[in-house]
């Protein structure tokens, strides 16, 4: 009998532990495939604001808090616009100065935390930069797919589409130069987003899924008068944009891609989101187990290698060394595996997303020499 209670007890406990292993590794799988549209990723830390007054703010001294470039500083109610360090200034060492653009709504105060986005600009495409628009319902398999459409002169579009942390305002950080060269510009939000249809499952699938929306994007477009589109995607946007060039239906008026941060391996970002969190080493394998059996995902086909999507159009890929969250190593594989078609521009010291934040006049620069021949 006290065998047969051990051995009972044992095996309880054995199916106990492997219980919890199993709730781990679901919620550890939760911070891709439950990432809230809009809300820092894992990787970006939370700052601490010193001082706000005159045009400057003071930050928490953290490598982000060094980025170059212009980015979005949002707080819990509040939004603002920073620009570059200020050098020249004076400020305690565990602090850094920046440039304070605009507080677009909101306050800050001393104490208050924020984080660093790619999203510089709220509202929309009118009250965001003054221009002309139209609300637009894409029809998709799930329901209607709200977006922005801003008309111009040529009959080739780019439909904008973004990705993890980030809403469909992402898109108006490129929108002005777009606009100037007369490019109509659709802005996508997708299944999950506020005023899309929520995902049956409530999962984000990486792009794997989520590209079927983009297609009906990309029907959309041609119905109204687009003769060819430019898919331009960030981070998994940039994902469903390499798929729907392969699989959609109208994937002949695919002209060009713009690929910026794309996830070419959703393990490896699953697993580096994870991590942020401080998820256990030993727990990671089970985080993406756990992924596959809530979504379905196959095995990661980016295991060593750049998936090349059996590309046929031009690609212009936006990728960087610090992206903690897609690895820049694939990116500069993909390019290698495939120089006929892709041309990659390096952007150091820019985190997941964020490249045009980090030099816009040379991102838009970029993307004038890659958009021209296909106009």
């Amino acid at each position: 009998m006290r065998t047969a209670r051990a051995t009972a007890a044992a095996v309880t406990a054995v199916i106990g532990a492997g219980a919890a292993a199993v709730a781990a590794g679901r919620l550890a799988s939760d911070a891709a495939l439950k990432a809230p549209p809009g809300r820092p990723l894992p990787t970006e830390p939370r700052l601490t604001v010193h001082g706000a007054a005159a045009g400057q703010i003071s930050l928490t001294r953290d490598l982000a808090a060094l980025r170059p470039g212009r980015y979005g500083l949002s707080g819990d109610g509040s939004h603002a616009v920073v620009g570059p360090v200020l050098t020249g200034v004076r400020h305690p060492a565990d602090t850094v100065v920046r440039r304070l653009e605009s507080v677009t709504h909101g306050t800050l105060e001393s104490g208050d935390k924020v984080w660093l986005t790619p999203n510089v600009y709220v509202g929309n495409p009118g009250t965001a930069l003054g221009l002309e628009h139209a609300d637009v319902d894409v029809p998709g398999e799930l329901g209607s797919l709200p977006a922005w459409f801003v008309p111009g002169k040529r009959d080739t579009w780019v439909i904008a589409v973004h990705g993890l942390g980030t809403t469909r305002e992402l898109a108006m950080n490129v929108m002005g130069f777009l606009h100037r060269g007369h490019i109509p510009v659709l802005a996508l939000a997708y299944r999950g987003d506020l005023g899309a249809p929520r995902p049956p499952d409530g999962l984000n699938h990486l792009g794997e899924t989520e590209w079927r929306d983009l297609d009906a994007a990309i029907r959309y477009a041609v119905r109204y008068g687009a003769r060819q589109v430019v898919l331009h995607g960030w981070s998994t946007g940039a994902t469903m944009a390499l798929r729907a060039a392969t699989h959609s239906g109208l994937r002949d008026r695919v002209a060009g891609l713009v690929l910026d941060s794309p996830v070419l391996s959703w393990e490896t970002t699953l697993r580096a989101l994870a991590s942020a969190r401080r998820t256990p080493g030993a727990l990671l394998p089970l985080a993406v187990r756990a992924a596959q059996g809530r979504t379905g995902l196959t095995g990661d086909r980016a295991a060593g290698t750049a998936p090349s999507y059996g590309l046929r159009v031009p690609a212009l890929l936006f990728h960087g060394p610090d992206d903690a969250v897609a690895p820049w190593r694939l990116s500069r594989r993909l390019a290698d595996s495939r120089p006929d078609v892709v041309a990659l521009r390096t952007v150091a010291h820019a985190p997941h997303g964020a490249l045009w934040n980090a030099d816009p006049e040379a991102y838009e620069e970029a993307l004038r020499r890659f958009l021209t021949p296909l106009m």
